[in-house]
């Protein structure tokens, strides 16, 4: 059975996650539509997790992943969202960014990155990991 892991997060975020799913930008529509029902090797992924008193745009508790789409609003705030990275982090999230025009115009190449994280960090289930070729055996 799969540990979950338990991350503190601010009840008072519970409606606010819930109205940011329902004003999604293209660009986290796009991704969503990969991200869910555990289409990318197996894992599933929750839509604005509030997470201590912050809110991801994207959160997979089996992989303690955070994955953000940074519009062009974040330009304004760079040292407040690393600063928010870095106290995520510290509850042992790590994160994968990308940009809302990386993920418009190459959507698949985003879903590949993320795609190539998992696989990396040694985090497919084994009911997904191809089978390993045979060993070759020697004449008989």
């Amino acid at each position: 059975m799969k540990r979950k892991n338990i991350l503190p997060y601010n009840p008072i975020l519970k409606d606010l996650a819930r109205e940011l799913r329902n004003k999604s930008t293209l660009s986290e529509v796009l991704l969503w539509k990969h991200l869910k029902g555990g289409q990318i090797v197996g894992h599933d992924f929750d839509r604005q997790k509030p997470i201590d008193d912050f809110i991801v745009d994207f959160f997979c508790n089996e992989l303690m992943l955070a994955i953000e789409i940074d519009g062009e609003t974040h330009n304004y705030k760079i040292s407040r969202d690393r600063e928010r990275q870095k106290r995520i982090e510290g509850l042992g999230v790590r994160f994968l960014r990308f940009t809302d025009e990386e993920v418009k115009q190459n959507i698949e190449g985003e879903v590949a990155v993320i795609e190539r994280w998992i696989r990396e960090n040694g985090m497919v289930p084994a009911e997904i990991q191809p089978t390993p070729a045979p060993l070759p055996r020697g004449d008989l």
